[in-house]
């Protein structure tokens, strides 16, 4: 497996990999990663579909891409997915994935016009004081300080960020800025969490940095991710004869491990509590998706609560992978992310409301009628002055083909859920979905007097608990997730969140594709490229830009320095005079 940039290798097709007639393959899970991997290998790796099998422990594919109508409860979203025009395996994988919609068209296409026809942006980052716009107005608000430590971060190498936190190399300079209200909020991020991670997103988005505060960075799905998403992936793949075992665990793999070879000799099921076995040989070939950010999440209702449940069982990803890690030290160490619950979990919450009577107030703060089939939020509007830290996004509507035209659903998250809510006086994961529900009505604007009864009937709410959602972002060494395709292994890969691969961010779409394509296309050897990383964090224009949004457009030659700082800089713009240098950082506004 190789990387390659470009559209030479983009639009080329690979031969026939050697030998793929006589393999099989066996994919643990339904998540992106797993369903990645099996279209690539009918797509590039042209192996037969009904040499494919795929396990997955729950009744429907999706893994964390769900999305829902529960008879009885209501519509669930655990989350929602951000895009980026620069996922490069998901877009090289989507130009291939029929759309389910439109007939004629790829997932990409009809994705692509969208985006193109009504490009995403907010009119209303934050609020504070019951609704009111909290003015963040694309500011960043990062003082000269804050600055210094977030490039230091960005400059450190790998190695000394090794099971590292956040707050180890930022202090309240970053912490009480605007940057960090954006960046915590949209992508999960706890002051304790890995500072490696930080700077890979940092590095990974650099392009995006100028896009944060308004969200124009981003691109969303018509629907929700599991109809926009996944439901075309599995349709191409069952016409494809890929066959599909649900309500099937899987309890452990196991594996020859010998100096020169790593090989996957047999996986263990658990089907209707029975015990199977599935032994393998050298040809058969296994994607392990292990852990799970979502393992163990649990659903409440609009009158009772979401459980708390952070006990790991077998059958679940968290237990498989303790199962494999102990065969070898190759196999990582999920340990590192799953041992205390209370460091990375969240809740959400899906609001469905019932009639007319919320709208007013969300129209106040969005500044967009919800019901247009066009942008409403632009992203997630954050609660500044919430003691849970709530958050709340409208994505175009309807979110579910079967919704209610009349109907918006509203997703609610919030990172705080063990502390007292400011109108609802206890803790988000005590709450029932009309409780959550009350607390977003008081912060969004509703009269006191007004707030239970709309959301006892005008509204459904079903909150969900997540206590691994944020597992992959613990501080972790180079060794704490496997390779893809560990050293001298055969007939076995990793996929998804908790594999490790080159400069990609956990937590999102792409991460889980691009370790999909890696791993088929190491164990088929295909004979193509897989798309590296977008390279803007080796970009200079990138850089030089994301450098002065960052400072909220003021150029660089305004910063605070001391003496020899000054006589440094004056001397450096006295060599620059009148060469392409000083015409490049005059265009971006650096000087």
């Amino acid at each position: 497996m190789y990387y390659s940039s470009g559209n030479y290798e983009a639009f080329a097709h690979p031969k026939k990999p050697e030998g793929v007639d006589h393999k099989s393959a066996y994919i643990i899970g339904t998540g992106l990663a797993a369903l990645t991997a099996a279209c690539y290998l009918v797509r590039d790796g042209q192996m037969r579909g009904d040499h494919i099998h795929i396990f997955e422990k729950d009744s429907i594919p999706g893994g964390a891409c769900d999305g829902f109508e529960y008879p009885g409860v209501g519509y669930v979203m655990r989350g929602g997915r951000e895009m980026d025009n620069h996922f490069e395996v998901m877009w090289d994988l989507f130009r291939s994935i029929p759309s389910i919609e439109t007939e004629g068209v790829s997932v990409l296409d009809e994705y692509y016009w969208l985006n193109k026809e009504d490009p995403n942006y907010s009119l209303c980052r934050a609020t504070v004081n019951c609704g009111q716009d909290a003015h963040t107005d694309k500011k960043f608000e990062v003082s000269d300080k804050a600055q210094m430590e977030i490039m230091r971060l960005f400059f450190t190498p790998d190695e000394e960020l090794y099971d590292k936190r956040i707050d180890e190399y930022f202090d309240d300079e970053v912490f009480e800025s605007n940057f960090w209200l954006y960046w915590r909020t949209m992508f999960a991020f706890e002051n304790w969490h890995s500072a490696l991670e930080m700077k890979r997103y940092i590095k990974r988005y650099i392009h995006h940095i100028g896009g944060l505060p308004d969200f124009t960075a981003l691109r969303f799905t018509k629907y929700n991710q599991y109809e926009s998403m996944i439901l075309p992936m599995v349709k191409y793949l069952e016409n494809a004869g890929v066959v599909f075992h649900y309500n099937t665990k899987v309890v452990n793999v196991e594996f020859d491990i010998e100096p020169d070879k790593k090989q996957a000799t047999r996986i263990e099921l658990l089907v209707n509590n029975e015990t199977r076995f599935v032994d393998l040989t050298e040809n058969d070939l296994v994607f392990i998706t292990n852990g799970g950010c979502v393992e163990n999440s649990a659903m409440g209702s609009q009158n009772t609560p979401a459980p708390y449940n952070p006990e790991i069982k077998p059958g679940g990803g968290w237990d498989m992978w303790r199962r494999i890690a102990v065969q070898s030290p190759d196999f990582g160490n999920p340990n590192k992310f799953c041992y205390d619950s209370e460091l990375c979990n969240w809740m959400s919450a899906t609001v469905e409301t019932l009639d007319q009577r919320i709208i007013p107030y969300i129209t106040n703060i969005c500044k967009r009628d919800p019901f247009t089939g066009k942008v409403v939020t632009g992203g997630i509007v954050t609660v500044k002055d919430s003691s849970w830290l709530l958050s709340w996004t409208i994505n175009r509507q309807p979110q579910f083909r079967s919704q209610k035209k009349d109907h918006c659903l509203v997703w609610v998250y919030a990172l705080f859920n063990d502390r007292p809510g400011d109108y609802i006086k206890k803790p988000m994961r005590d709450c029932t979905g009309k409780e959550i529900c009350m607390e977003w009505l008081y912060h969004i604007g509703v009269p006191e007097n007004e707030i239970e009864e709309l959301a006892e009937n005008s509204a459904n709410t079903v909150p969900v608990m997540m206590p691994y959602i944020d597992a992959f972002f613990m501080p972790r060494n180079d060794t704490d997730r496997p390779k893809i395709v560990p050293d001298k292994a055969v007939n076995f890969a990793f996929i998804g969140q908790f594999a490790e691969t080159e400069r990609d961010t956990i937590f999102t779409t792409e991460y889980s594709m691009r370790t999909g394509m890696e791993a088929v296309y190491t164990l088929l050897d295909v004979d193509r490229g897989v798309p590296e990383v977008w390279g803007s964090t080796y970009d200079v224009r990138d850089l030089l830009n994301a450098a002065v949004k960052l400072r909220d457009g003021a150029p660089l030659t305004e910063m605070k320095l001391g003496f020899k700082e000054k006589l440094a800089v004056g001397k450096a713009l006295h060599m620059i005079k009148n060469t392409d240098i000083e015409k490049l950082l005059k265009e971006y506004h650096v000087i």
